[in-house]
């Protein structure tokens, strides 16, 4: 049976307040009342919006969260591509992100429907946290993304009041998972992908990682 959080993510009133109410209380929340989540996420949003002809895939997009940032300087064969397993919140996307760049897809990321190496940016935002087995999500995540290309994860960390006795069993009551400071990196590490960085914001953590070139 799916978890409170995972079943609102389905629920078609929810997918469209999603983005201006619930996420930025959220986004806070993972700061502990600051702003720090908020000030990378800014940055992050920069970041993806830089010009280049790149294939982008968004894992668990939601309702198209980072799609317009993603998208907005792509060039040449550029596209993006958001999957999620939400029909709610793809509806919501599709209605909200019209590009001949941006397509959405429903799919479901521990079996991602693409083939490897075929994507230069591959993201999950806000969303590991919730997915069954997400470690598996992380290998197929790096299983598609192309020599040279980065891998993006934000989601939680057992840090701060995350690591008080009780806290864990009080989010998995409602779906959400506590990463440890080192579990997505030893996963990553174990894929020998490299330039791995990792920014701790609140009980938040931001990602991000890059898979060796071939020599």
């Amino acid at each position: 049976m799916s978890s409170p959080a995972a079943r609102l993510m389905h629920n078609r009133a929810f997918s469209q307040i999603y983005e201006h109410l619930w996420r930025p209380l959220f986004t806070r929340g993972f700061s502990l009342g600051g702003s720090s989540t908020l000030d990378y996420d800014r940055a992050l949003r920069a970041y993806l919006a830089r010009p280049g002809d790149r294939r982008v895939l968004d894992i668990a997009c939601g309702p198209g969260n980072y799609a317009q940032d993603a998208s907005r300087g792509l060039t040449g064969d550029g596209a993006y591509v958001g999957l999620d397993f939400s029909r709610a919140m793809l509806a919501q996307a599709a209605r909200d992100n019209v590009s001949e760049r941006v397509t959405f897809l429903r799919g479901d990321a521990h079996r991602l429907p693409f083939a490897s190496e075929s994507f230069d940016t591959v993201t999950c935002l806000a969303a590991l946290y919730l997915i069954d087995d997400p470690l598996a999500v992380l290998d197929e995540m790096v299983r598609v993304t192309a020599p040279g290309g980065e891998l993006i994860v934000f989601t939680s960390v057992r840090a701060s009041i995350a690591g008080l006795p009780g806290a864990a069993a009080a989010a998995g009551l409602v779906g959400l998972r506590l990463f440890s400071r080192t579990e997505i990196l030893d996963r990553l590490a174990a894929h020998e992908l490299v330039q791995v960085e990792q920014t701790i914001t609140g009980v938040g953590q931001y990602v991000h990682a890059r898979k060796a070139r071939r020599r």
